[in-house]
């Protein structure tokens, strides 16, 4: 009787833990899915279960790339009367395009957008004046580079300022958010007061008002802000070091980039990036900086 007693007591436990088995599993996975399918089933290791980009493969798959442009940097990304964007990133980025037999979805960003719309997936690409830095190649991968670019400082010329030192206590420089120029001013001369804008539009609109000296970013930039503007000179060609510009995808992206990468080499050997030069960018500095500009292939003079 006792061990009658004994079994059923056994009995009622184990079916209570197994349904308490049953309810945890429930709780763990709301969508009744299986755990194993949570993590991306194309990317080989379990541990990138967070990553947000497409590889290569899924890019093809889709038909389409999306690419991070500029769309107010003229004549390196910009939007034309008809709405269509141009420029010289513009020219490369559809050429990538036709070259790997897809669509494209042209996304407009800003410059301190680059690099959140690649951590978060937002494009495949970016394609937009990208100088490459140490810092930003902590966060993205950088392809091989096909310009080169420094910083430059261009003002009006009823005061061309030709070295930072002629600034004054309160004089303010413009520089646009997320650029190399913010960054080189605010570690070397953290006395110079910024005037920080987050699109090209704001800030030109800040030094045709006399809102500042001057304005500070790429010297591609502003030497043809300055050709195509009177009134305007380029004091300063070069401030700081020699960088270079480069197609960026997600950190880790390594199909995309290793495509990309092999692009840029057999487009140098047809000098695609002259051709480039000369059609977006020869209207605005004609032919006498091509060669210190282009960066053929990948290789660096």
């Amino acid at each position: 009787m006792k061990k009658s007693i004994f079994v059923k007591v056994l009995t009622i436990l184990s079916a209570a833990v197994l349904l308490i088995a049953s309810f945890a599993g429930c709780a763990g996975n709301e969508s009744g899915t299986s755990n194993s399918t949570a993590s991306t089933a194309d990317k080989a290791d379990s541990s990138t279960a967070d990553v947000v980009y497409r590889t290569l493969d899924e890019i093809k798959s889709s038909g389409k790339i999306k690419i991070g442009v500029f769309s107010d940097k003229n004549p390196f990304g910009y939007v034309d009367e008809n709405g269509e964007y141009q420029g010289y990133d513009v020219y490369f980025a559809n050429r990538l395009v036709k070259d790997l037999g897809v669509d494209v979805e042209f996304v407009s960003t800003e410059a301190a957008s680059r690099v959140e719309f690649l951590e978060t997936g937002k494009v495949d690409v970016v394609l937009a004046n990208f100088t490459v830095t140490d810092e930003r190649a902590e966060k993205v991968d950088f392809a091989l580079p096909y310009m080169n670019v420094a910083l430059g400082v261009v003002s009006p010329d009823s005061r061309v300022i030709k070295s930072l030192d002629e600034l004054k206590a309160d004089d303010e420089v413009i520089v646009i958010t997320g650029t190399t120029a913010e960054t080189y001013l605010t570690e070397k001369y953290p006395n110079i007061k910024l005037q920080k804008y987050d699109t090209y539009a704001n800030a030109k609109t800040a030094l045709e008002n006399g809102q500042a000296a001057a304005w500070a970013n790429d010297n591609t930039e502003v030497i043809a802000y300055a050709l195509q503007n009177k009134g305007y000179t380029v004091g300063i060609p070069e401030l700081g070091s020699k960088d270079t510009i480069a197609p960026a995808v997600s950190k880790g992206n390594k199909t995309l980039l290793d495509w990309i990468n092999s692009e840029i080499e057999a487009l140098g050997k047809e000098n695609f990036f002259h051709a480039d030069y000369e059609a977006t960018l020869t209207g605005t500095y004609g032919s006498d900086y091509e060669e210190k500009l282009v960066v053929e292939g990948g290789k660096v003079n």
